[in-house]
């Protein structure tokens, strides 16, 4: 089977429609490149959308009904959307599950130093990164610092082009014959990922009697600290209760002569959660209430409170069946294995280059449409969900009606490795789970590609699905 390029399909109201789309997901990218800053751009959307904060809701006593809208966050990290549909809760849920966290740089929690008239910021990668990868690019830094009192200061810097940009440096290449000889997975050391943030030494003047002050040790640092006190007002005990990222700076960009493409850090997952929030905002009423879970973690598999192997959809959904008077703990779990999911993530996409690592009959293709991953998982399938086949089929049928391109792979060669997602988590409910997404190349990079198309496909593809009527 062979499946055909679906730029091909398109009318002119598509390609506008697929461009429109796309504008917004570049959008999205570039002002949201961590899960808190995507939860504030998720909640506007929603608010905007006519849904309610479900607390509030709670608050207030108010009670569900068929067509009402509603979404709960928790820690400004993870979102999950409701559109109370007309059938009861233990019918099932149609769950669009994506995330919003992507490999990168954290800032330790005792960061700032000096060494050779550089300062720099000590940093630990998260997720699954090629280290070397990440040198010599400018990076950016976003986050949050809370301080004592509760006050939250936000960071972020890189962005603007009158902003200063951050760098990790590399060895130069007239002296590194020892470090060309090394293994890729040691030409990098995680320890050697430090930021250098500056080079100025801070300058004394003198004190009240005239006299100079005393020019003690690590000026460049000090200089750093007093930037920082005087722009965010900043000690650096604050560092202890920040959660600052590195990424790389710069906006989302449409790549190729022809603009096909998207260039930009951060599509995996958030290509999928965006185009799950766009299916999700454009579904007006539902049969099944649709629901869309966009959560943190999944990287590092999908743990903490904010990962999708904590209690929060649990305890989320219980909250709104409850307010629509379908609560019972029996029905809440009839109501989970009732259901059905498309994990929404990203696939590993066929690169020419290095095409030996690849099934070429079972790789997904950039411009072939939505993927169907029946399993993830490494070597034999291990730790993957495997998709049933009465599922499949019934997504097939779905797809097709709904005139969706949609491809089958695997994430590459058998025994070369592998990957996850939130799939076999939900699936321990008992509800019916595939994998679904788009492909990426450069997946784990700083700079992933995806196809115009794809993501359109994804977006008309998770809107068939969420307005299905479940198997």
């Amino acid at each position: 089977m062979e499946n055909k390029c679906v730029w091909e399909k398109y009318d002119q109201k598509q390609l506008r429609e697929l461009e429109k789309l796309n504008d917004g997901y570049r959008e999205f990218l570039s002002q949201g490149k961590t899960e808190r800053e995507c939860t504030d751009l998720i909640v506007n959307a929603c608010e905007k959308a006519g849904y309610v904060e479900l607390q509030q809701l709670i608050k207030d006593k108010k009670q569900l009904k068929a067509g009402d809208k509603v979404y709960a966050v928790y820690m400004n990290k993870t979102v999950a959307m409701f559109n109370i549909g007309t059938q009861p809760f233990t019918d099932g849920l149609n769950i669009l599950g994506a995330h919003i966290d992507s490999p990168r740089m954290d800032i330790k929690q005792n960061p700032l130093y000096e060494d050779g008239g550089f300062a720099y910021l000590d940093t630990h990668y998260y997720g699954g990164i090629k280290k070397y990868q990440w040198v010599t690019l400018p990076l950016a830094i976003h986050g949050v610092i809370i301080k004592k009192d509760g006050t939250t200061v936000e960071l972020n810097i890189g962005e603007n082009e009158d902003d200063p940009v951050f760098f990790v440096s590399d060895l130069l290449i007239h002296l590194a014959q020892e470090q060309m000889e090394k293994k890729a997975a040691k030409v990098i050391e995680g320890e050697a990922l430090d930021l250098i943030v500056g080079n100025r030494p801070i300058l004394f003047g003198k004190d009240e009697e005239g006299k100079e002050e005393d020019k003690a040790k690590d000026l460049v640092k000090k200089g750093i600290l007093q930037i920082l006190k005087d722009n965010y007002d900043m000690e650096e005990e604050d560092f202890i209760s920040a959660e600052l990222e590195v990424v790389p700076a710069g906006k989302a960009r449409e790549a190729g002569f022809d603009r096909s493409m998207i260039l930009s850090y951060g599509q995996d997952d958030r290509v999928c959660a965006y185009t799950s929030l766009m299916a999700m905002l454009d579904t007006k009423k539902a049969k099944r209430t649709i629901c869309c879970i966009l959560v943190d973690k999944e990287e590092i598999g999908s743990v903490g409170a904010t990962g999708m192997q904590s209690k929060f959809f649990e305890n989320t959904l219980a909250n709104v069946m409850n307010l629509k008077g379908e609560y019972s703990g029996l029905d809440l779990r009839t109501c989970l294995s009732n259901s059905c999911l498309l994990s929404s993530d990203v696939s590993s996409g066929f690169d020419p280059t290095y095409a030996s690592s690849f099934d070429k009959k079972n790789v997904a293709y950039l411009g072939k449409g939505l993927v169907l991953n029946k399993f993830t998982g490494a070597r034999g399938k291990s730790g993957s969900n495997d998709a049933n086949a009465e599922y499949i089929a019934y997504l097939r049928n779905i797809f097709d009606k709904n005139n969706v391109s949609f491809q089958t792979a695997e994430l590459g060669k058998v025994d070369l490795g592998g990957g996850g997602t939130i799939a076999y988590i939900l699936a321990l409910y008992g509800m019916n789970v595939i994998d679904s997404g788009v492909a990426v190349l450069n997946m784990h990079a700083p700079w992933e590609a995806t196809s115009k198309a794809d993501v359109y496909e994804a977006y008309r593809g998770y809107k068939a699905f969420v307005e299905g009527e479940g198997i």
